[in-house]
């Protein structure tokens, strides 16, 4: 059953109502758990300063994309490095001491991120996760992952270690010789054991239609990625900022994981999509992946087995 998200004119034209503009300084208070349908070089100087907890950007990458109806063209690496730097360097007056950062990108723009990244901020570590889309290619090897750079502001910063742990199945399990489980647990569902976050994620499911949350956005990322990301970086009642909201993952997560949100994004469609995901997450509260407070590997879950 196709289960994507879709939006009528009808609907576009009402939750259009909904999104604001920052045309004049703003106070945190009016723009707090707003989408904001605006380019974001005009949001960028009358933004509040030391308003956010968690900063999530997921740029466009440098390739050339279309989306919906803006375009982005590829850029040498010195090219996409300044664009990059033209809204990080504005949006660090944004961020609390204690903030945390964390930056999307592809093998390509990474070399980019990294370099920029590194003048601003404590550079702790890059996520890699595995995007299994796609049939590949015959000329080169399939490119299956994307980047995800973590930084702060200080080495003071949030980290919620305990809130992120992945619940793997046991494949050999040991037991000592007493014929207890070491490091596991045996249940109706089989056997499993809690472990600490890696760097390298392998038990994400990119939206395709049969999923609840999938939208016809290009690039949108998954809201099991984004729950990492909140649930390890901030604290409930924190506010999370998107720059690049797109059909508006990060607002929706930190909504189910009570955060506060701000979401920039230029494309008003886009936007309203936002919108009628934030609406349906007021009844539709879980996050695919993320159950009884632990993550489960893919095609894995309490209820089911594969």
């Amino acid at each position: 059953m196709n289960r994507t998200i879709t939006l009528s004119k009808k609907e576009e034209q009402q939750l259009s109502k909904r999104l604001v503009r920052v045309d004049t300084k703003v106070n945190k208070t009016s723009i707090t758990n707003r989408t904001v349908n605006q380019d974001l070089f005009t949001v960028l100087p009358n933004l509040p300063s030391k308003f956010i907890d968690l900063l999530f950007i997921d740029p466009p990458y440098n390739l050339s994309k279309v989306f919906n109806r803006t375009k982005f063209r590829v850029k040498s690496i010195r090219e996409y490095s300044d664009w990059l730097e033209s809204f990080i360097a504005p949006l660090i007056r944004c961020l609390k001491p204690t903030a945390s950062i964390y930056v999307c990108g592809d093998w390509k723009s990474s070399t980019s991120i990294h370099h920029v990244l590194n003048k601003y901020f404590v550079v702790r570590n890059r996520i890699t996760w595995e995007r299994e889309k796609g049939r590949g290619s015959k000329s080169n090897w399939k490119n299956n992952t994307e980047d995800i750079w973590f930084c702060t502001m200080s080495g003071k910063y949030t980290f919620n270690a305990e809130d992120v742990k992945l619940k793997r199945r046991v494949i050999a399990p040991y037991k000592d010789k007493n014929g207890i489980p070491k490091d596991w647990s045996k249940s109706d569902t089989g056997n499993f054991r809690l472990t600490y976050s890696s760097n390298i994620w392998n038990d994400i499911s990119v939206p395709f239609w049969s999923m609840p949350e999938n939208t016809d956005h290009p690039t949108q990322k998954p809201e099991k990625l984004l729950a990492k990301i909140i649930l390890a970086s901030s604290n409930k009642k924190d506010l999370v900022f998107d720059p690049f909201l797109g059909s508006g993952t990060t607002s929706v997560v930190a909504k189910k994981l009570k955060r506060k949100y701000v979401g920039v994004e230029v494309d008003k469609y886009f936007a309203c999509l936002a919108e009628k995901r934030i609406e349906l997450a007021n009844r539709e509260t879980d996050i695919q992946g993320f159950y009884d407070g632990v993550f489960w590997e893919r095609n894995s879950s309490p209820r089911k087995q594969i």
